[in-house]
């Protein structure tokens, strides 16, 4: 499995530090954020994907534990954490980023991995 450092203790709101280019032939990944909180603690995480690195839209994904339920609204914790999601791939893309937004006292680091066989060179 590899992985990309989307986020490395990143706060406040907007885009993650890095996004994933996937190159045209991969199927899907996973996220992984977790969380340091400081008090009264929330965020709210938009799983984004997008063909050109320009335009973006909401991912499908579902939680590690309920893998075929699929959802795109975006993901809200309030709580020290990690969290899972893996992303799908309904329609084609080839990149994926977290966005930040309602961001109050948390630090986020978020990973995205996926199988290298799948990453074009």
């Amino acid at each position: 499995m590899a992985q990309v450092r989307l986020s490395n203790q990143q706060t406040g709101d907007g885009a993650s530090t890095n996004i994933v280019d996937l190159g045209p032939s991969h199927k899907s990944g996973s996220v992984k954020i977790r969380t340091s909180i400081g008090a009264t603690p929330t965020c709210t995480y938009a799983l984004q994907v997008s063909v050109n690195g320009s335009d973006w839209t909401a991912a499908t994904y579902s939680d590690v534990g309920t893998p075929t339920v699929d959802e795109t609204d975006p993901v809200v914790i309030t709580t020290a954490t990690t969290v899972e999601k893996i992303i799908k791939q309904p329609a084609f893309w080839r990149y994926f980023r977290v966005l930040y937004s309602a961001n109050t006292n948390v630090t986020n680091t978020a990973d995205f991995l996926y199988t290298a066989s799948r990453h074009a060179a």
